[in-house]
């Protein structure tokens, strides 16, 4: 998704606005969109061609709302917009589409699993792949981050599921057509046809790999043994959370980096500062994740009528939160189109906010971090060398291609080739 700066001077009809539409976000501009809305409609309903409606929600402390509270705003029905106006076959089976009490009973165990404490101790890991993927660096010529950071989050979330190396390169790809059917790039038959196929693939490989799963201190392992509100999870529940964390690991992860990258190359101060001080990572991580916000949107229903904003909303409508509008709300974020790697406070809702706080957010910014600790010691310099390519998703704000080339630091090369020295021996 494009990240531009609008100055309110741009002829926005909202009742022509389609934020549905996945051409808006690999061609169009929605920051021009959400500007409009924040100012003039910040609950906004939009009924499609079909009959089908929902509202959109661009404020920042609305968003915070309708996420935070289940009893007024359910996630049971579903929580994106490829399912509007259909019930979610996973609706209380899986965390992601549940309110407590199942939710509550399902995220605390795994939370301990996945919290920062746990998963530090596979850095050295994270850091191994952070090196294999900075390795073509070395070769001097175009080096596409987007099609590269693709593959980044699946290297260690498939080992921590405990995958098979040999099923990376196709479940990325599943992943992908699940939240992008109407990419060419990605599509494998009609856009519908896409979205069915990916989701019946991924399905039908964690139902195989459950069954013939043999025990292991894995992340199935532990779902497998794993008690929920004094029972264990049936097969169906085990299956939907694995779909649900490999695909919010894969398809957000990816796109933070490649934005984050192109955002320092724009804002070339703003990388010299990181290089000056690398302890300015963490800021410059969260800030890239401010910017990029790949996790574009959540949905939410109604449980009964209710008022938002002095806006109607009936029993039974969909709301969706647009988190990249969120996180550009003037109310909020001083300056918010400005990139500032230092910017305090940042309270972005990156990673969606109350009870569904993305359970992977501790994994991703401990690999986001390893990433750009590991650029800042690599790279002096990127320069984009090529046409910058979105990806065609509602839900994911994403980068597909970026091609870059990168003038290295003095040593970087010794740095690189003794990493990956370490990496042959370890393998």
């Amino acid at each position: 998704m494009r990240i531009t700066r609008p100055d309110g001077t741009q002829e926005i009809d909202l009742a022509a606005v389609d934020l549905f539409d996945p051409k808006l976000y690999s061609q169009g501009d929605p920051h021009a969109v959400w500007h409009a809305l924040r100012e003039r409609a910040p609950v906004h309903r939009q009924t499609l061609a079909d009959g089908r409606s929902f509202w959109s929600v661009t404020k920042y402390h609305d968003v915070n709302d309708v996420l935070r509270d289940h009893t007024r705003f359910t996630s049971a029905k579903g929580t994106l917009l490829s399912i509007l106006g259909t019930d979610d076959p996973a609706g209380s089976k899986m965390m992601a589409a549940s309110d407590p009490p199942v939710h509550t009973a399902m995220r605390e165990p795994m939370a301990k699993v996945l919290s920062h404490k746990s998963l530090k101790r596979r850095s050295p890991q994270i850091r191994a792949i952070v090196h294999r993927m900075l390795a073509p660096l070395l070769d001097g010529g175009v080096w596409d981050i987007g099609a590269a950071a693709a593959d980044f989050p699946m290297a260690f979330t498939g080992s921590l599921m405990g995958l098979p190396e040999q099923d990376w390169p196709r479940l990325a790809k599943l992943t992908t057509m699940a939240v992008a059917p109407s990419d060419s790039e990605f599509q494998e038959g009609s856009s519908h046809g896409t979205l069915v196929a990916a989701h019946h693939e991924l399905f039908d490989y964690f139902s195989r790999h459950v069954r013939r799963h043999r025990g292991g201190d894995d992340l199935i392992g532990f779902l497998i043994g794993m008690e929920a509100g004094g029972r264990r999870l049936r097969h169906d529940e085990i299956v939907y959370n694995c779909y649900s964390l490999l695909l919010g690991a894969n398809v957000t992860t990816p796109h933070a980096i490649a934005s984050s990258v192109l955002a320092l190359t724009e804002h070339p101060e703003e990388y010299r500062r990181l290089l000056a001080d690398p302890a300015l990572v963490p800021g410059a991580v969260d800030e890239g994740l401010r910017w990029s916000s790949p996790a574009n949107h959540f949905m939410r229903y109604a449980v009964d009528d209710l008022e938002l904003r002095g806006v109607e909303i009936k029993k039974g409508e969909a709301l969706v939160t647009w988190l990249g509008s969120a996180n550009r709300d003037e109310d909020v974020f001083s300056d918010p189109y400005r990139f500032d790697i230092t910017r305090r406070p940042n309270r972005h809702v990156a990673f969606g906010f109350g009870p569904h706080y993305c359970i992977g957010a501790p994994l991703a910014k401990i690999s986001l971090n390893l990433l750009f600790e590991e650029i800042v010691q690599v790279v002096r310099q990127f320069e984009v060398a090529g046409p910058v390519e979105h990806l065609e998703s509602n839900f994911v704000a994403g980068i597909k291609h970026l091609p870059l080339t990168a003038e290295l630091n003095d040593g970087a090369a010794g740095l690189l080739q003794a990493a990956q020295g370490r990496l042959v021996t370890l393998a």
